[in-house]
């Protein structure tokens, strides 16, 4: 939420936040501020990001939202908008619930999903991926609960959590060149036990992947139409955006491209007029979908050429 603020000019990092005293007195993992204390929105995301500061966090929710219970309510509306189907917020900072209240609710799945729309601020990442970062005027040092970061150069985040109920968890982020791979792990027993299973997905996973580049923006489709009206009688489409995606290095050969392209359009042709799809299969299995767009407006031809064209008389 906080991100999507940032890259729509909502709220800035500079902003200045003021603790309430519901935010005083968040217990878990904190950095201690205090009531009436004013920090900077960057600030209060380091040490919720860095030290999983749970009253940094409700602080942001305040300021995001206006309160504890809308700042819920905006992550669930969040979660559904994302397709996080087991997921369910009741907190704004994941510790056990009080009494009468109820749990936090989510799954593997959901945090993966969550993460991929997560390591595309690179912001955030620059944030996660700190071992350490100086707190209150550097009267603090908060660390990274993290610790796979340093030890494994290609991890750079994401956040770990825990409470004695649901054990030790984490989502963790490697990157290698364009690839990233995300690894959930929930309900480990101890958080030496996580991280080596973090350790393990990562050395035998990241290797055989590659991030393929299939399509260029851009590119030009190698099949002519005919344009029954037009001043130009046949046009080359191009490919409206481009598409990589992780494949398995020794898949790469299973990658089809199939045009899906009409014989004839008739009309004048727009700039950026959809054309048609550009089809990617991994083993048949369709992967991305690209339109086909025209690079160029063709006007529609005067009556007496497309009258001519009909009797089979080219001009």
């Amino acid at each position: 939420l906080v991100m999507e603020k940032l890259s729509a000019n909502e709220i800035k990092l500079t902003d200045t936040i003021t603790a309430s005293r519901d935010a005083s007195k968040m217990g878990g993992s904190q950095v201690f501020i205090k009531e009436g204390e004013t920090f900077t929105l960057e600030e209060l995301m380091k040490a919720m990001l860095v030290a999983s500061a749970n009253d940094a966090a409700y602080a942001i929710a305040e300021f995001i939202a206006g309160s504890k219970d809308k700042c819920v309510d905006l992550m669930n509306e969040k979660t559904r908008a994302l397709n996080m189907a087991d997921t369910e917020f009741r907190s704004v900072h994941g510790l056990p619930p009080s009494k009468g209240e109820e749990e936090d609710l989510t799954s593997p799945e959901d945090l993966a999903t969550l993460a991929r729309h997560l390591v595309k601020h690179r912001k955030l990442l620059e944030w996660t991926s700190a071992r350490s970062e100086p707190f209150r005027d550097s009267t603090l040092v908060m660390i990274n609960h993290n610790k796979l970061l340093g030890k494994m150069s290609s991890i750079d985040g994401l956040k770990t959590g825990f409470y004695r109920k649901c054990g030790y968890n984490i989502v963790a982020t490697a990157k290698k060149g364009d690839l990233r791979l995300i690894v959930v792990v929930m309900g480990s027993p101890a958080a030496k036990v996580r991280d080596e299973m973090v350790e393990e997905k990562v050395k035998k996973y990241l290797p055989l992947y590659e991030m393929v580049p299939i399509v260029k923006k851009g590119e030009t489709i190698d099949r002519q139409i005919v344009l029954t009206e037009a001043t130009q009688r046949k046009l080359k489409g191009i490919a409206s955006d481009g598409f990589s995606y992780p494949v398995l290095i020794k898949k790469k050969s299973s990658i089809k491209k199939e045009i899906n392209l009409p014989e004839k359009v008739g009309g004048e042709i727009k700039q950026g007029q959809k054309l048609g799809e550009l089809v990617v299969k991994l083993d048949e299995e369709v992967i991305g979908k690209v339109d086909i767009v025209s690079p160029t407006a063709i006007p529609k031809a005067g009556f007496f050429s497309r009258w001519l064209r009909k009797l089979g008389i080219s001009l």
